[in-house]
Order: C-alpha cells, then structure tokens, then sequence
C-alpha cells in the first residue's frame, strides 16, 4: 500500500536511490509470520498502522482514531521511528492530532512481542504485542488527549495478494498484510473526560516500502469494515505522474474468511464532493462511489466531518499536507442494503489537483 511513502521520505530520504521492481527475486514471495511482525534491519520505511472507530462505554458518542509508528534507516546507519496520532469527534466537529520524530540511540532489533517506543518530556507513544493481540499507548503534546487500548484479532489474517506481497505494476513489490477486525477496549482522555470506549480497528503492517520515488506519486487509500454481513474491503489507487498510470487493487475478505485479490477492472471509483483546505489549498475528495462489481458490492463513503487533514512540518520552512479521516459507509451486498465503517487516506493531492 505505501500509503506513507511521501510523508516519511522527504527529509530523510532525499539522497538515497530508489530501485523500482523489475519481477526479480529481490523480495521474497511470501509473507514470513509472525518473523516478518518484527522490525526490519536497515529498512527504508515501514509501519504498524492502526485506524478505527470507537464508541463511549457509556455515552455511545463515537470518535474515531489513528496511530502509527514507521522505522526508516535510509543510510543503514542509524534507526528513526516515527509516530502520527489523530483522534476525530465528529459530534464537536474536531479533528486533532500529533506526530514525533525520533532518532534511536542505538540500532534497534527485530524481536517479539513488539516494544517500539517513542517518548519525549511531552509524550509517551506505545506499542507492544504480536499478531494482532496490542497494547497502544499515545498521547499528545498540544492538547489534554490520551488513548490506551489493548486488542484482539476478531478474524485471522489477511494477506494481501494471497501471499502477503502486493505488486504495484512495474514501480515496487512490498510486503503487506492486515487484521481487518480487532476488537479494541480502553480509555479516552479527551474534552477534560476519562472516557471508557470499546470498538473495531484495521491494522496494518507493510515493510520493503521503497521504489516509488516520492514526489512521483499520489496515493488514495480506503478501508471498509461491513456491519452485517461482517466483510471487508482495502482498495487503492495510485497515480504515477512520472508515466501518468493510474493502477488500482485490493482485497476482499468475506465473512466467511475467503479472500478475494482486487485487480485492474474489478474497482470502479468516483468521487463525488470535494472539500478545498484553507491551510494548504488542496482539494480533497469527501464522499465517494465505491463499486466491486465482482463482488456485487456497491457503496456510497463519507467522511463524517470534511477537515481531517494533517499539517506534518519538516523544517521551518516545508510543511508537508496530507489528509486521512473517519467516514460512514452505506449501499447494498447483493442487493441487500448493508452498513458500515471506513478511513480514507489522500496523498499528494496538492500535485495530483495541478494535473
């Protein structure tokens, strides 16, 4: 999926060469779990990417939540991690979030249970356990906001591309897979309340995240989790405007557990509102037709508030935009009405609206 190649590799990456995948054996072909979990010695860039939706124990007000941690060693020398923490509450209408960059003191290890960490006088961001059993712990620096959650995988694995490498046309193969359904429990600090929610995240880990160079590209993400029947679908779109190609993919999960690899021709995409940032200027699709026709599958995405774009700053002189956000799904499975929940992620829209 890649969806974070642009946000992490602007600073750090700027002077390493990138080798687009040419079908050799460079990567392996399968997905090695739980090794390939751990951390990755002197990788480019990789992550553990959480997003979901939650709901108050008690009040039933819902909230939705982003965290991530990416490792890069872009020289093979020294090791960084970096955090994004986002929280949206549609009923306020707010969308606040933080982000951390770190240099490790030392090269870290490939062990399990995971424990990267990334602290400072203002933070403490967490991340510990294996194969879709977590413990996230992060807060932020600015605002008086504080998650703690601990999961559990509510379906098996799914590996993308039936092997857990997905194939990006001729640009990159990286490795990929997901829990599409954990059951997460925790709390939430937030509005000055120490709140008690329940809910559903997506995880993601990806890793070998190189071969696109970065300013070439502009990524869309989509994740859906079905109500009734309890399905899922991942689907991308990335737009090279080094060749100008579009190419999608995907998977479909069923509530069966059968897996179905999404390829070129089996998505229709449409974007049907936008919403322009007064930040950065980017134009941002808001609400969106999704059709697998494959899978009889037709849905309408929404995002629940319009501004959910991050404002990631580099220097004192760049700041880099992006936008990521919690949606509601509606449509129809076989021409039964279905609902559901999604997060949306928009790369370089900036370079794709100049198109």
């Amino acid at each position: 999926m890649m969806k974070k190649l642009i946000l992490i590799c602007l600073p750090v990456l700027v002077s390493c060469k990138f080798t687009p995948y040419n079908g050799s054996d460079v990567y392996n072909e399968k997905a090695n779990l739980p090794v390939d979990e751990a951390l990755h010695f002197k990788n480019s860039l990789e992550w553990w990417y959480f997003t979901g939706h939650l709901n108050g124990v008690d009040s039933g007000d819902e909230y939705g939540i982003e965290y991530v941690i990416f490792h890069f060693n872009p020289r093979n020398k020294s090791d960084y991690l970096m955090t994004n923490f986002a929280i949206t509450d549609p009923e306020s209408g707010r969308f606040i979030y933080d982000y951390k960059i770190q240099k490790s003191d030392t090269l870290l290890k490939p062990e399990l249970p995971l424990r990267l960490v990334v602290e400072d006088m203002h933070r403490s961001h967490r991340l510990e356990g294996k194969m879709g059993e977590y413990h996230i712990k992060a807060n932020m620096k600015k605002e008086p906001v504080e998650v703690e959650l601990k999961t559990k995988p509510l379906k098996p694995v799914l590996l993308h591309n039936g092997t857990g490498y997905e194939t990006y046309g001729k640009y990159t193969k990286a490795g990929y897979y997901s829990y599409p359904r954990l059951k997460a429990e925790g709390h939430l600090n937030i509005k000055g309340e120490n709140i008690k929610v329940a809910g559903e995240l997506w995880y993601d880990r990806q890793w070998n995240c190189v071969g696109v160079w970065q300013k070439e590209v502009a990524w869309d993400w989509i994740s859906v989790q079905l109500d009734e029947p309890q399905s899922e679908l991942m689907l991308y779109r990335l737009h090279h405007f080094g060749d100008d190609r579009v190419l999608f993919g995907g998977s479909y999960y069923d509530k069966d557990g059968k897996v179905f690899t999404l390829r070129e021709g089996d998505i229709v995409l449409e974007e049907l509102e936008y919403w322009k940032s007064g930040r950065s200027g980017a134009v941002y699709p808001v609400r969106w037709s999704v059709k697998v026709p494959g899978r009889d599958l037709d849905l309408i995405i929404e995002a629940r508030i319009p501004d959910q774009e991050l404002g990631v700053g580099f220097t004192a002189f760049y700041k880099l935009y992006y936008w990521e956000g919690m949606c509601s799904v509606t449509g129809a499975l076989k021409g039964k009405p279905v609902t559901g929940k999604s997060y949306v992620e928009l790369t370089n829209r900036d370079a794709f609206n100049k198109k």
